[in-house]
This record gives structure tokens, sequence and C-alpha cells, in this order.
């Protein structure tokens, strides 16, 4: 496996793909990578001649600077993990090296149709204009044949989609495809996060009531005159029961407009939760 720093480098390791002809698979990330990324790594491996996976950990997604700071990074760690995978190379490129300084101090702009109005973007103002800044800055640079993103990060997923669809990125880079990915979870049902490196063993076992909540919530939902309010509700009141965890947000919303639904049918429950410090997220699908 190559590991790049520059974008030069990286446009002239595409040019010679491109040129023989092999197909490219793209995995963005932020680093911290965990069996949640690895599945998307094999994916990508299996289903392209080649694979790039990138490892940034982007400054302009985050509006809290604590968070950023804190953010785990450990790049030789992920780069054997990415070698033992497959990947063919390792984009690791500096801030610098991204985004020019006007890029770093200016709101990237973007049309989001209102899908960053709620959820997590109500919570983080701007956070996905930086998204879509640095997913779209990637494709332009690597121009994938597919691009992998796991639906842990169900809203970003949308969000991406809507990106390609609206600035016409299929046409522009040829027939790029996005592959949603399922959530890994570790055995006890925790979601995988890199965020997880930061709860200490107490808090990680606090954690599991999330998932564990998640899963009685598709239960709640089959009983008899359970509304979509009523479980809502009964998720959030037995999420904060818990010593330790506290809910910032759980919508019940429209899997394709994340807009709030009053019937499970196409249906998806997001969740944000702070255990301790840290935040996390999470979410089930009904119908």
């Amino acid at each position: 496996m190559q590991i790049i720093t520059t974008k030069e480098e990286l446009q002239a390791m595409v040019k010679a793909c491109k040129a023989k002809g092999k197909t490219i698979g793209l995995v963005p990330t932020m680093g911290a990578l965990h069996a949640g990324h690895a599945s998307l790594v094999q994916r990508a491996v299996n289903e392209n001649n080649v694979c790039f996976v990138s490892v940034f950990v982007n400054p302009t997604q985050f509006n809290n600077k604590e968070d950023l700071a804190k953010y785990p990074r450990d790049l030789q760690r992920d780069a054997d993990l990415l070698h033992s995978i497959g990947a063919d190379f390792l984009f690791a490129p500096t801030p610098e090296e991204m985004y020019s300084a006007e890029e770093m101090n200016t709101t990237f702009e973007f049309d989001f149709a209102g899908l960053d109005q709620v959820m997590e973007g109500k919570m983080r103002p701007g956070h996905f204009n930086g998204v879509v800044q640095v997913v779209s800055r990637l494709f332009y640079l690597v121009q994938p044949d597919k691009a992998y993103f796991g639906e842990k990060d169900f809203q970003q997923l949308a969000i991406i989609h809507h990106m390609v669809e609206r600035s016409s990125m299929a046409g522009t880079f040829g027939k790029l495809q996005i592959m949603d990915c399922p959530i890994v979870r570790e055995e006890t049902g925790l979601a995988l996060s890199s965020r997880n490196e930061r709860l200490s063993a107490q808090e990680k076992q606090t954690a599991l009531a999330i998932s564990q909540t998640l899963f009685a919530s598709q239960k709640w939902a089959k009983e008899a005159g359970a509304t979509v309010a009523s479980v809502q509700q009964r998720v959030i009141d037995t999420i904060n029961a818990v010593d330790g965890l506290e809910v910032e947000y759980y919508e019940i919303v429209d899997q394709t407009t994340l807009l709030p639904t009053d019937t499970f049918r196409h249906a998806i429950g997001c969740i944000t939760v702070y255990c301790g410090p840290v935040r996390l997220i999470d979410n089930i699908k009904y119908e």
C-alpha cells in the first residue's frame, strides 16, 4: 500500500489507474479506523480494481474546536489496518494541503434542500457544509466509480446522495455510485465509532443502553395503540433514566426526506446521546 500526502501525487496516481482502465473505489474517513471502517474498505477492495482510502480529520466540519482537538488520531495504526485489508492507496493530507487559507475560514455554501436543518444540522450549525466541502473535494480528486459510506451517519449519507444528484456528479465523474453500508456493531450491540475510544470501560458498558433501547423500540412500535410520538418519547425517557446518559435528540423521520413522520412505514429513528462528555450517534430502521 502506498501512502500519499499531496493532491498532486494523488491525481497522478488516479490518472495512471484510469489510463489502465481500472475501476476505483473510494472510502473517505477521518481515521481512528475500526471494524466498521474495515467493512467499508473490504467492500471497496472486493468491488473495484483499485481502492483509495482517505484519512483526514476535516476541520471545517467541526463547530466545536475542543471536539476537533480531542478527535483520536493514529495514522500508523490506520495504515497498518488498511494494508492488512488490501487497500492500494492511503491519502493522508494536512489541512493546509486540502484547503487554502480562504477556504479554511469561509463557510462552504450549498443548497441542502432543507436536509441540513434537522437533527445533526440543527445541533451542529455548519457541520454539513464542511462535510460537503471535503467529500466533493475528494470526489473531484479521486474521481471514483464507487464511494462507500456507513449508515450510522444516516443524515450525512442522505446529504451525500443529495449532493451527488444535485451537482450532477454522476455525469461529471462518470457513473459515480454511492454505496450505503450497514452499521457494524460490537457483539454487545454498541455501534462502532471512533469516539468509542474516548469512553472509559464503565461508560462503554453504560452506552449499551442506547442500542438496547433502539432495538426494543422496534417491538414497541408494533404494540397495539403505539404511535410514533409515544415510541419516540418512550425511547427518550428510557435512555435518560440511565445514570450517565443524556439524550440530545431522538427523531423518527422519513428515510428519504428526513422530515418528521406520523407512520413507521419507511421510518428511521436517529439518536444522539451524551455518555459522559462523549457524544454518540446511532439509528434504527422501523419498516
